[in-house]
């Protein structure tokens, strides 16, 4: 019999990341997530509308070790429950925009949008380097997210 101690027996919480596309940033969140916190919540992402899911964030992720390749870009509507302990908005329009949840708690943390900061750029490698600092930022905001969330 497991002790009362034995966090397999506290139920984990649910966050959700949501961002406009659901195509990168809110992707990376999850991705990030499911790497550092997969054993103390359920973990997903959506957005306010269906981009499809960004190959350089792909790319650069699993340049990172976090493999999101099997990801798929999909709404609020699509997601497999209705209600989240958390919802974070890394994104300014997805703020805006955010639908109500009831009984959790929401959060916004803006993070630049790789696609619009590269528009119009030619070298991959630059462009590239934008994603990752991107990635990066996602990165170390979710490494610490315990810090932000009431638990």
């Amino acid at each position: 019999m497991k002790s009362s101690s034995d966090k397999s027996l506290i139920p984990k919480k649910s966050i959700m990341f949501l961002c406009t596309g659901n195509s990168c940033r809110s992707q990376m969140a999850e991705g990030w997530m499911r790497k550092f916190w997969a054993s103390e919540f359920d973990v997903y992402s959506s957005g306010t509308h269906r981009h499809g899911m960004n190959e350089r964030a792909v790319k650069v992720m699993l340049e990172a070790g976090v493999d999101i390749s099997s990801h798929s870009s999909k709404t609020i509507e699509e997601l497999p429950r209705a209600t989240f302990d958390y919802v974070v908005t890394v994104c300014d329009s997805a703020k805006e925009s955010c639908p109500y949840f009831s009984g959790g708690k929401l959060l916004h943390a803006s993070f630049q949008d790789p696609p619009a900061l590269t528009k119009g750029m030619t070298n991959e490698e630059e462009i590239l380097a934008v994603y990752r600092k991107v990635r990066d930022e996602i990165r170390d905001f979710v490494k610490d997210i315990d810090k932000v969330l009431e638990k």
